[in-house]
């Protein structure tokens, strides 16, 4: 197990199955030294937990550990294509995409739980530039929607 897995282990969680893509594309691809991942929904064991818009059907708590989810499955998407996490060596952009009633207007907070996750788990390597954007509707109706770049060590 890697040190980032274990670190994953001393917060309670593990790494999941990635998740299969819903189209035509891959959940991450390597070019060079980085990997990109496709966005990630938060599913689980193959299904959302919860769907609709964050401020109307979904709270904003609840879409922020949604986003700590999607953080968990592009941390598996990463570790399909790097082979182990512990050659990560930093978190280069993250963006989060939040379904959003008309008048809700945090989605900072929102994409929050993925950028809080990143750190508790690779520390000063999962510190970021980040974009959270607010946007009519996700796939199956998803809250929120997050990809990651990261850079690999040689």
């Amino acid at each position: 197990m890697s040190a980032v897995e274990e670190k994953l282990a001393a917060l309670g969680l593990s790494l999941p199955e990635v998740v299969p893509p819903l189209a035509a594309y891959q959940p991450a691809v390597r070019s060079g030294a980085y990997v990109y991942t496709a966005g990630q929904l938060p599913m689980v064991e193959g299904k959302l937990p919860v769907t609709g818009k964050v401020g109307a059907e979904v709270t904003a708590d609840e879409a922020k550990d949604l986003a700590r989810t999607c953080a968990l499955n592009a941390l598996a998407a990463v570790k399909s294509v790097a082979g182990d996490l512990d050659r990560i060596a930093r978190v280069v952009k993250v963006t989060g995409f939040v379904a959003s009633a008309a008048d809700f207007t945090g989605q900072p907070g929102v994409i929050n739980g993925a950028s809080e996750l990143l750190g508790e788990v690779l520390g000063d390597k999962g510190v970021h530039a980040r974009s959270a954007v607010g946007v009519a509707v996700l796939p199956m109706d998803a809250p929120v929607e997050v990809e990651i770049q990261v850079e690999l060590v040689p």
